[in-house]
């Protein structure tokens, strides 16, 4: 690194960091012998791939590993050695030094309190001489500007979609005005347009407040975008460092060069600003083959009947609210999730749905599969009105429609092995004995890319990188062979070389078990790159529907151009490179 290391406000030298492995000889280095620091209003990106380190780095330097991990090294704050604060002083550090926004936002929110109670809380504990009056009205001034509204305030984490939870786990961490954020993939789950408002909230406070932001992402497009420098992990250790240009422009390490192509694969085309670039990412007639696939599938799906029809489809909520405020409030306190869909699914396509978070997409598929009752409207499967049936019937149903969820820690077992949780239902749904379940899982784990699959079949989630626990889900969901699969941001927690790999077995997936997919993202180029259709979701409402094409290169509403125009592009920042 370049910057001067005398009047840094963090640095970390020579840290390195292993986990216990009971009945190993060898030590294996998590984080293995890395150093940077950072001054006050610097912007550092560390990329790489899941599982490489990023995250044990990010709570390494903060202490939040357990007592048993290996740790070596110095990190310092502001002269100061962390690894030697006591209690007190670690408290102080953690929120008003140094605040980390989590990967995971429920690991940070607490089930049992509101919204409103968090902030009240994370202010309090740190200021008690704040009223409460006082700290509500902070609270309440940044959760705005994080697009929280105040009738939030009074809400629960499960009441909020997944991207909703990031931007109140954002406004905590920015609660207490630290010096420095440590931001762990921090716009997974968030659409482009927040994302975006979000970082150049996160950069002007670097600007303003001389605050200095290290952002861990596997999102080279987003780091390129908004870091003044980029690190590139590799097995636990910095294989490049250097300025965000240098590295994109004209990077020196071999697997700095991998991401770099695999992003830019994604992106091949850049049809959403009206540019086209020819020789790189996807080839011109692997471009023509999937266009005239798409015009052969829209030409079928004409006379074809659909394989999921959604008619008027509703979901509303009602805000709770105290007997004073129902009486003197006149305005409309109900959430319209889902207002009105009306939508066909053809057999054999992928359909993406994208829009902010917060829109609905998670909600409309979890009302697709019956887990929530609809308000009103009629969800139609194979020919048969889901809306009413029994339990049994419904479990009939589910064998050929499958869900991979956002959130692949929530939905995995953290009791039963990555075997048992992937063997499961062919369990429920009795397809197997188990010795040829076990045998069908080991299979399983080789197509995800979890190879050998022999040493992951035993281990359990919390083993597992967020990266790797996903793509358990993904097999998961895979392994009954469904019909119908409803991907909920299935790739967004991995990196852009190992998204491709998915997203391929995908498409192979589909081509030999003739699946169909509705593929919910809100990265745009991901869905450009994997979809047939694209329909554009915005307050509850499918504001636009097309194809792929027609959606990216000539978009009609407003809110879709407003997406288009967000989306960072890594082959505008990297140059010509070829």
């Amino acid at each position: 690194m370049t910057n001067s290391r005398t009047d840094a406000l963090f640095q970390v030298d020579r840290l390195r960091v292993a986990y216990p492995r009971h009945g190993a000889d060898a030590i294996a280095w998590a984080v293995d012998d890395v150093s940077f620091s950072l001054n006050p209003g610097e912007k550092l990106g560390l990329v790489g791939e899941s599982g490489c380190g990023k995250s044990t780095l990010g709570r390494a330097v903060m202490r939040l590993l357990p007592e048993d991990t290996s740790i070596s090294g110095q990190v310092t704050f502001a002269g100061q050695s962390v690894f030697d604060f006591s209690a007190a002083a670690l408290r102080r550090f953690r929120g008003e030094a140094v605040a980390l926004i989590f990967q995971d936002p429920m690991t940070r929110l607490d089930p049992l309190m509101t919204i409103g109670d968090h902030c009240v809380e994370t202010l309090r504990s740190h200021q008690p001489k704040l009223s409460r009056r006082q700290a509500k009205m902070q609270a309440i001034a940044t959760l705005e500007a994080v697009n929280i509204p105040a009738s939030r305030w009074s809400q629960y984490p499960h009441e909020f979609s997944g991207g909703m939870r990031q931007r109140v786990a954002i406004a905590l961490a920015l609660l207490l005005n630290p010096k420095l954020i440590v931001a762990d993939e921090p716009t997974t789950s968030l659409d482009v347009t927040v994302a975006a408002q979000i970082l150049r909230e996160l950069t002007r406070l670097c600007a303003e407040r001389q605050m200095a932001l290290l952002i861990i992402s596997h999102d080279l497009a987003m780091i390129g975008e908004y870091c003044d420098r980029i690190a590139v992990m590799y097995g636990g250790k910095f294989v490049e460092t250097g300025a965000t240009q240098d590295v994109l422009q004209t990077p020196q390490h071999e697997y700095t060069r991998s991401l770099l192509n695999a992003v830019l694969h994604l992106q091949a085309v850049d049809l959403g600003r009206g540019e086209r670039r020819e020789g790189r990412g996807v080839r011109g007639e692997e471009r023509g083959e999937r266009g005239e696939e798409t015009a052969n599938l829209a030409t079928r799906n004409q006379s074809a009947v659909p394989l999921l029809h959604l008619e008027n489809l509703m979901q509303h909520y009602a805000l709770e609210q105290n007997f004073i405020t129902r009486l003197f409030s006149s305005a409309d306190q109900t959430i319209k999730a889902v207002d009105g869909i009306t939508l066909d699914l053809y057999p054999g396509e992928t359909l993406g749905l994208v829009g902010e978070s917060g829109c609905g997409k998670s909600t409309l598929s979890r009302t697709i599969l019956q887990l929530i009752r609809p308000t009103a409207g009629k969800v139609e499967f194979l020919g048969q009105n889901l809306i009413g049936l029994s339990r049994q019937a419904m479990r009939r149903q589910r064998r050929q429609m499958q869900m991979v969820f956002q959130d692949p820690h929530a939905c995995l077992n953290p009791m039963m092995t990555v075997g048992e949780s992937i063997a499961d239902p062919l369990r429920i749904h009795q397809l197997a004995a188990p010795h040829v379940a076990k045998r069908q899982v080991m299979d399983m784990l080789e197509r995800v890319g979890l190879s050998p699959g022999s040493s992951f079949y035993d281990r359990y989630p919390a083993q597992l990188s967020g990266g790797q626990q996903q793509r358990v889900a993904i097999a998961r969901a895979l392994i009954t062979h469904p019909q119908l699969l409803i991907c909920d941001e299935p790739v967004s927690m991995l990196d852009a070389s190992v998204q491709t790999q998915v997203l391929a077995l995908m498409q192979d997936l589909k081509h030999e078990f003739h699946l169909t997919y509705l593929f919910i993202t809100h990265d745009l180029w991901v869905a450009r790159f994997f979809c047939d259709r694209i329909a554009v979701m915005n307050a509850g409402k499918i504001v636009e529907l097309g194809s792929t094409q027609d959606i990216f290169t000539h978009p009609q509403h407003p809110y879709t151009q407003a997406l288009l125009q967000a989306a960072p592009l890594l082959a505008k920042q990297s140059g010509d490179r070829a």
